[in-house]
């Protein structure tokens, strides 16, 4: 599943990453989303670009075609 699947206060956990592009894959990583991490969708915008997610403690806003190339899996 990817982040256009997940409602708000949903858990997820990065299970990889889609091979498309490695420009956002490699961005996604620095930021710690990293492969087993999980982490809780807590707001979409109206047209769906950008969420934020709460991740170790910190929100992080990302835009959507940067947050789809996340393959995820529903947690809770």
């Amino acid at each position: 599943m990817n982040i256009t699947e997940i409602n708000v206060g949903q858990t997820v956990k990065v299970i990889g990453y889609e091979k498309s592009d490695k420009a956002y894959r490699h961005k996604l990583l620095s930021m710690g989303l990293i492969k087993g991490e999980e982490f809780t969708l807590t707001r979409k915008a109206p047209m769906g670009d950008p969420v934020e997610i709460k991740l170790r403690g910190f929100s992080l806003t990302l835009r959507k075609d940067e947050a789809e190339t996340m393959q995820l899996e529903l947690i809770k």
